[in-house]
């Protein structure tokens, strides 16, 4: 906090603009902290809260709008780029996926609070082909509330932020080797954690040709096709004969899937 707030007295408002663009075009940079001291700064007099607001919005929306076109053109493909980047394979956008059937639109004003769900609730709207001004008024929406939260926390605790800064500025040099060895054991662990989902997901995978073979031999072979209903209705080819399930119904359903069968699960 006490090298975020120094950068941003000096630099400022390109600081602030820059940091916020970078995390929601999708690196690894939490803006929260930067946010947070914009806050303590305008709360001080040393920062235009009005106008590091509207540099943060304009940031936001150029990312945002950039992954809305991005999903429009490029459809489906977008999120799959997304799952194969993210951290957390087992889970990856499906948490978001139907966070974004139940609430469409209103997912947006939630997006950038709710991890995984910024990154990918923005391509989905062009995706599924979401009007433009529908897409920005719920987008300048959830951007403003987002902005204006943590920036007016900054704002609110200005005196109690500059004294933490303080009293972490003591710790110098060290409290930069804890903070970035604590984010770099964090992502190994989610490294490592990946490595050993593909592991076990090459064991039981059966290639495209494999299957083929084994439906032309004319073996019995039941096809379960377990996309997400919007990953099925932006992509609605399927292999003939599948059948189309949810996960959840899968899992909490008996005597859906026939006995006495390989069964072969496909998913995004």
């Amino acid at each position: 906090m006490p090298a975020l707030l120094d950068t941003l007295v000096r630099h400022g408002y390109v600081f602030l603009t820059l940091w916020v663009f970078l995390e929601q075009i999708g690196l690894p940079l939490p803006s929260f902290p930067v946010l947070l001291a914009a806050g303590a700064l305008a709360g001080t007099g040393r920062m235009n809260f009005g106008l590091a607001l509207c540099l943060g919005a304009v940031a936001t929306l150029t990312a945002d709008l950039t992954w809305y076109e991005l999903g429009r053109r490029k459809g489906i493909k977008v999120i799959r780029l997304l799952c194969r980047i993210s951290l957390e394979p087992d889970s990856c956008v499906r948490r978001t996926e139907g966070v974004f059937e139940k609430q469409g639109a209103r997912s947006l004003v939630l997006a950038k609070f709710l991890p995984g769900l910024g990154a990918v609730a923005t391509p989905l709207a062009g995706i599924f082909q979401m009007r433009l001004r529908k897409f920005l008024l719920y987008d300048v929406l959830g951007t403003l509330l987002w902005l204006a939260l943590y920036m007016g926390l900054g704002y609110w605790f200005s005196d109690q932020i500059e004294r933490i800064a303080e009293r972490a500025k003591a710790l110098g040099s060290w409290l930069v080797v804890i903070v970035v060895a604590s984010l770099a054991l964090y992502v190994v662990y989610k490294f490592a954690a990946r490595q050993k989902f593909l592991r076990e997901l090459r064991i039981a995978r059966i290639s495209v040709d494999e299957l083929k073979k084994k439906i032309d031999a004319g073996e019995e072979v039941t096809i379960v096709d377990l996309r997400h209903s919007l990953d099925f209705e932006a992509e609605p080819e399927t292999i003939p004969g599948a059948l189309h399930l949810d996960s959840k119904e899968l899992g909490e359903k008996e005597g859906l899937l026939p006995s006495g069968r390989e069964v072969v699960l496909y998913c995004t």
